[in-house]
């Protein structure tokens, strides 16, 4: 029997939604402060910084950390920790550009690692659309590791 078939199992949370309601607009301001702030300069042709991704999904998603956390029986104060974020874009995000965000969690996996314990990895998606409807101009997979002291 393996180590993971003696641990209790993981909350059933796939498919959990995380559509969002709140719009995300990247003003020509703050994408400006942005490209400063990485030593670069704003695109001239009013495309913001692509890692206004992860700000923007983040932020417009219908859930907040705090919010996934709990979905997944996890307390926010135990320090979930990002594994890796990839992302696909099918446009440029731009600037002054409305944007609402769609998603839901793909899977939550309980694992034992030598070095955390007992963790569970969070995997979601999101994808980022014209707040006025049509097709997503980016998916974004998110990873998490959320460690779970309590089981080790």
């Amino acid at each position: 029997m393996s180590e993971e078939a003696e641990l209790p199992p993981a909350p059933e949370v796939a498919g959990t939604s995380l559509d969002g309601t709140k719009v995300f607009t990247v003003s020509a301001e703050e994408n400006e402060r942005l490209c400063r702030s990485v030593g670069v300069s704003p695109a001239t042709d009013g495309t913001a910084h692509p890692i206004w991704y992860y700000v923007a999904t983040q932020v417009a998603m219908g859930k907040t950390v705090a919010g996934v956390c709990e979905t997944c029986e996890f307390d926010v104060e135990d320090g979930p920790m990002m594994g890796s974020s990839g992302v696909r874009f099918a446009a440029p995000i731009v600037v002054g550009q409305p944007y609402k965000v769609s998603g839901e969690i793909l899977s939550l996996v309980r694992k034992k690692s030598r070095k955390l314990g007992v963790m569970d990895v969070l995997t979601y998606r999101l994808r980022l659309h014209p707040a006025d409807g049509g097709d997503a101009i980016l998916e974004t997979d998110n990873v998490w590791v959320l460690p779970r002291k309590e089981l080790a």
